[in-house]
């Protein structure tokens, strides 16, 4: 990659599916889920051959920023921007968008993911963002890269790619045909086969490029733009002002201006419980352990155990964590509704620190 490249990571939320390990003053995005290092930690590190820390935006919470300031001192506190109220990943973006363009120029790239993701190959996921950078360069389209799927999971939206660009583009990227949300099982399982990708929420656009639609496309965001000046009372004046609208419907389906470029370098969302069994490896019997716990006669099992040992005895499918005198015990389907679980619960259990 050439020019002014910078790297923005959306770490917002909770994770309340991680509960009761994630808690408000101990989000998913700063635990250790996938190995030693926290999620975004790994986030960093990957970014870090193509973007050095001072050209890294942290978007998150703003009752966040104090403790990912004090997880990634190698970030200035300047470049950990804190939400005052959640407004949707349009507006995230376009704020980032904007101090990006103030700071270094409106054709400088920014690189758009998520703090919550395994990458399976780092060097696969850094060459896809470089080939990515070059079409958004050559083309000044915006530039979503799609996963090609690895299972028919209708967790996921997809994308439709449509014509090739040409040749002066290159690079294996497409018109983004349609985007399609959640589907069922089935239907993913055919679109799979039909060569849709994965809508991973990987973008890669000139700054200029991608603010130039919002100011055209996206109403919601646009006018608090407008007024944006540079000075102290930016942010709270710019998320006052906007209308919460995400950025996939907010900008990329309504603009003429999106290619998809698929990606293959073992992408997943560590969302649940359930997705550790993906991304970690697992004993013989197929259970995935953190901490001391002892697995006999029991198969397929995630186990995190802090302060406490836990042991499974012919057991299967089943999530237990226990971490402060707390434990849960869930199924592996079940695991993935422990937001409903959660708010169901008394705040004084599941806001504990």
């Amino acid at each position: 990659m050439s020019g002014a490249h910078w790297s923005v990571i959306l770490a917002g939320g909770v994770g309340s599916r991680f509960w009761p390990l994630s808690t408000p003053s101990r989000p998913k995005q700063l635990l250790p889920l996938v190995n030693d290092q926290s999620l975004l930690e790994n986030t960093l590190a990957r970014l870090a051959p193509l973007t050095p820390p001072e050209r890294t935006l942290i978007l998150t919470n703003a009752s966040l920023a104090d403790a990912i300031s004090a997880a990634l001192p190698s970030v200035p506190r300047e470049n950990i921007i804190a939400e005052p109220r959640p407004a949707g990943t349009a507006a995230a973006l376009a704020y980032a968008a904007s101090v990006i363009e103030r700071r270094t120029g409106a054709d400088a790239v920014m690189l758009c993911v998520h703090a919550d993701w395994s990458i399976g190959n780092p060097e696969a996921f850094r060459a896809t963002l470089s080939r990515a950078a070059d079409v958004a360069t050559k083309t000044q389209a915006l530039v979503t890269v799609g996963i090609v799927p690895s299972r028919p999971d209708p967790g996921f939206g997809y994308i439709e790619p449509g014509e090739p660009l040409d040749a002066t583009s290159t690079e294996g990227a497409r018109r983004v045909a349609r985007f399609v949300e959640k589907p069922s099982r089935e239907r993913a399982a055919v679109m799979c086969q039909d060569g849709y990708l994965w809508n991973s929420g990987i973008f890669v656009w000139r700054v200029g490029d991608f603010l130039g639609e919002v100011r055209a496309l996206t109403p919601e965001v646009a006018p608090a733009l407008h007024e944006l000046s540079g000075g102290p009372n930016d942010i709270a004046d710019f998320f006052g002002a906007v209308q919460s609208i995400s950025v996939d419907v907010g900008v990329l389906e309504r603009s003429a201006k999106i290619v998809v470029l698929p990606g293959d370098f073992g992408w997943d969302d560590v969302g649940t419980w359930a997705s550790l069994h993906r991304v970690r490896t697992g004993d013989a019997d197929g259970n995935v352990v953190y901490g001391p716990a002892y697995a006999r006669h029991a198969t397929n099992n995630v186990v995190h155990a802090e302060g406490n040992t836990v042991v499974l005895y012919g057991v299967s499918d089943l999530v237990v964590v226990t971490r402060d005198g707390l434990t849960l015990v869930t199924t592996i389907d079940k695991s993935a509704d422990l937001k409903t679980l959660v708010e169901s619960l008394p705040n004084d259990l599941t806001s504990a620190s």
